[in-house]
């Protein structure tokens, strides 16, 4: 099983997004948890040019720690926008994302599919900071199309596919809750409509158990089509994202499921917003190895 380390520990300890120096904080940190390969991310325009222009000295950094950035994620809500001005910049910046993920040697690169264009009464989902537990309420707008907002997706995700594809990268999506695609079958059904093996899912526990999926079978609908996956645990009522066994995921079911499907990918700890969060890393990785020589994937 191979293990990597996701961003949001970065984001739990340093914001959202990190400046430039706490990256580098946040994965020396990594590092000293015992990683050998980390996510990396980069957060609408300006930070993710912010990255791009220190992608050689950052690169350099991981160089000396031993550590391989394996999976870049471009964070770019216009994407989705109904605007087609705006999805055209978007794209534009996810193709400078895709340079980035290419320097670094990314296998993977990620998107999600943001919040829709509602107007939402109070809280709304990760519009500042990544926030877990919080309920919506929403009014929907008497001009809101959901037709031209699902075009509008696999519109962008197919040319996002094919930016990706051409420079040898797979690309993947991350149902999440409150957002466009949010559960497994919502997730197939775009991948029907773009109709491209290159494009795959990354499997989020914390998130589909959230939404109540039933996790094993999640891994059967999608198969092969699991690029990627992101391991947190929760109770199932809300989308927490907690060390490994710190909730009622049915880990031996969804590792066996994954064996069967001959999963090969990278299995990163998605653990955030706790306390303790470098113990609960640790702790989770030693799941992870139990696990891998207890299932023999």
């Amino acid at each position: 099983m191979k293990i990597n380390c996701c961003w949001i520990y970065a984001i739990s300890k340093y914001g959202y997004p990190p400046s430039i120096p706490d990256v580098y904080k946040a994965i020396k940190e990594m590092a000293d948890l015992g990683f050998e390969y980390i996510e990396l991310e980069g957060v609408r325009r300006d930070n993710l040019m912010e990255v791009y222009r220190n992608k050689e000295d950052i690169k350099r950094f991981c160089d000396d720690l031993g550590l391989k950035v394996v999976n870049f994620c471009p964070i770019l809500p216009d994407l989705v926008s109904l605007d087609a001005a705006k999805r055209k910049e978007a794209l534009d910046l996810f193709r400078v994302g895709v340079e980035i993920a290419n320097f670094f040697g990314c296998t993977t690169i990620q998107t999600d599919s943001y919040t829709p264009p509602l107007e939402f009464v109070g809280s709304a989902p990760y519009k500042e900071m990544i926030n877990y537990g919080i309920q919506f309420k929403v009014k929907i707008d008497e001009a809101f199309s959901w037709s031209a907002l699902w075009g509008a997706l696999v519109d962008s995700i197919a040319k996002c596919n094919e930016y990706a594809k051409d420079a040898g990268l797979k690309f993947t999506l991350e149902p999440r809750v409150g957002e466009i695609i949010s559960n497994t079958d919502a997730l197939l059904r775009l991948m029907d409509a773009v109709d491209d093996e290159n494009f795959g899912a990354v499997l989020d526990t914390a998130h589909q158990h959230a939404q109540k999926e039933v996790l094993p079978l999640s891994v059967e609908k999608l198969g092969h089509r699991i690029y990627y996956l992101h391991v947190a645990d929760n109770d199932g009522r809300d989308n927490l994202h907690l060390g490994l066994g710190k909730g009622t995921v049915d880990w031996d079911g969804v590792f066996t499921a994954l064996k069967k499907h001959r999963f090969d990918g990278f299995v990163a700890i998605d653990v955030g917003r706790v306390p303790n969060i470098e113990e609960e890393y640790r702790a989770s990785m030693r799941f992870l190895q139990e696990m891998a020589e207890r299932v023999g994937l």
